[in-house]
């Protein structure tokens, strides 16, 4: 399965300089927040496969143009071909605004997820747009990370975390791909293509 994941920055190559077939071939397209929903109306469009979203902390627009065609999966576990994907989305709260919380709301928001992940068993992937707490995330309230979604991880051990809001040019603490455990960490700032289960992501890994 080929997945393309996106987070804060619109591509230039797919949103100001598309060319026909660009977004064919892929199987699920992820988006982390921080995007335009016309952005991700174009996306959906023109690959025509799910988008599945959370919100990001600037994303309070999407109450009044959510991105037609995508599913919200905020709180949610959708499930694509067998695939199962857990969205939990925002950031830590530091101003007055929607898609942001405490760590005891994101542990609330967690808890009452439990009766749905022991339904279907857990999930593969996570997508956020924090990071999770004391690993690359930032020093500011901001950008600090939820010790909740490193709890969630260990219980569960999804092969993928996706989220972004961390941008790559921070500093070199933020790689692309890592690892927390067992699971894979994609920082899905600017678009990422990978496929579903590919070994040699493990080999990308910096360390």
């Amino acid at each position: 399965m080929k997945i393309m994941v996106m987070s804060d920055v619109e591509s230039q190559a797919i949103w100001d300089y598309y060319k026909p077939g660009r977004l064919k071939g892929y199987d699920l397209i992820l988006s982390c927040g921080d995007l335009h929903p016309q952005y991700l109306s174009f996306v959906e469009t023109f690959s025509n496969v799910p988008l599945l979203y959370v919100h990001g902390n600037h994303d309070e627009k999407y109450k009044a143009m959510p991105p037609e065609g995508c599913f919200c999966i905020e709180d949610k576990i959708f499930v694509h071909e067998g695939i199962r994907v857990l969205g939990l989305g925002g950031s830590m709260r530091y101003r007055p605004g929607a898609y942001q919380y405490t760590e005891r709301e994101m542990e609330k928001r967690i808890k009452r997820l439990r009766f749905k992940l022991m339904r279907t068993g857990g999930f593969d992937i996570l997508v956020t747009h924090a990071p999770v707490q004391d690993f690359h995330d930032g020093e500011d309230l901001c950008h600090r990370g939820f010790a909740a979604l490193r709890t969630l991880i260990a219980e569960f051990r999804p092969k993928y975390f996706i989220h972004g809001h961390v941008h790559m040019n921070y500093g070199v603490r933020t790689p692309r791909i890592d690892l927390l455990g067992e699971t894979v960490v994609i920082n899905a700032y600017r678009t990422f293509d990978f496929e579903y289960g590919d070994p040699s992501l493990l080999e990308r890994v910096g360390r």
